[in-house]
């Protein structure tokens, strides 16, 4: 298949990888490198009718009524304030009271810290189920649909946000050709990815939570982003290598897959309630012990997501 940033055909293959933290399939995949931009990928992307089965169901977020729930809701709320700054500062730059649609908003949570501080925000996300969850726990509105066809007005976004979005995408410009007609003038964008860049992945290669194969499609490097939107007419005004919530939760997953709080839901693993509690705790311990790594590879800008304000060009 043709490379979806530069449309050349010459790949290397760089390593085969499976499904470690779902386990959706026992399929392995080809990851392969494209010789003429060097951008990392799938070498066969799923049919289209095959998505779905590799997203189970509850692939995001929602609070559950027992201890545990709360606790990982807890730390949620915490380890989201830096998405919450990022977002909070670009929405003080772009346009006064314009309207702020998270797109993949998932469970809603972020949508729900934004709305609590005053900002005029919708969702936008493809499942039914993640969309009843967003308005059910946080009162916030979400449009269930795609992008291209979501029913807001050209430029009637102050700011578009798309957290862990982009590699999952098998048209990548389009999608993102659409976000700019659906800003304002002076509109902001919002994107983050997994950083193919990045010290976890040349150590961890393969068993890097961020590889996620079959569900991400494209893996990444900074330059590669920076080329992509400048491609679909953004120019990126901010950039950070750190996610409180991404980095170290990434390295404590690629290390201990079972151990990862979301997987083991989504996978249905049948736990008591203390045996639950139990290796939640583990996995915390594992994401704390990760931090200082995760901090120093982000100061030497080379951290396991980047996260980047872009500006529609005049």
């Amino acid at each position: 298949m043709t490379c979806p940033l530069c449309g050349r055909n010459e790949a290397r293959t760089l390593f085969e990888a499976t499904d470690r933290l779902y386990r959706t399939t026992e399929e392995n995949f080809q990851v392969v490198e494209c010789e003429a931009c060097g951008l990392i990928r799938l070498d066969k992307w799923p049919a289209a009718e095959e998505f779905g089965r590799y997203y189970p169901d509850q692939y995001w977020f929602a609070p559950q009524a027992d201890a545990a729930s709360r606790l990982e809701e807890m730390y949620r709320r915490f380890v989201l304030r830096d998405h919450l700054h990022f977002v909070l500062r670009a929405a003080k730059d772009g346009p006064e009271k314009a309207l702020l649609v998270d797109v993949g908003c998932g469970g809603g949570l972020l949508l729900g810290l934004l709305q609590e501080r005053g900002l005029r925000v919708a969702g936008l996300e493809t499942s039914l189920a993640a969309a009843a969850a967003a308005r059910q726990h946080h009162r916030v509105r979400v449009v269930c649909g795609d992008l291209a066809q979501a029913p807001l007005p050209r430029g009637s976004c102050g700011v578009l946000t798309m957290f862990h979005v982009v590699e999952h995408l098998p048209d990548p410009v389009s999608y993102l050709k659409s976000a700019r007609e659906l800003l304002a003038p002076d509109g902001l964008l919002i994107v983050q990815v997994p950083n193919a860049s990045s010290w976890q992945f040349m150590l961890l290669g393969s068993h890097w939570n961020g590889v996620d194969v079959p569900r991400h499609l494209v893996d990444y490097r900074e330059r590669d982003l920076e080329r992509l939107l400048d491609q679909c007419g953004f120019d990126i005004v901010r950039r950070k290598h750190f996610s409180l919530r991404d980095n170290p939760a990434g390295l404590a997953s690629s290390l201990g897959p079972g151990l990862d709080p979301m997987a083991r839901r989504v996978r249905r693993v049948r736990e008591s309630t203390i045996g639950r509690l139990a290796k939640d705790l583990l996995y915390f311990a594992l994401v704390v012990a990760a931090l200082p790594f995760t901090l120093l590879e982000a100061a030497c800008g080379a951290g396991s997501t980047i996260m980047v304000e872009a500006r529609k060009k005049a």
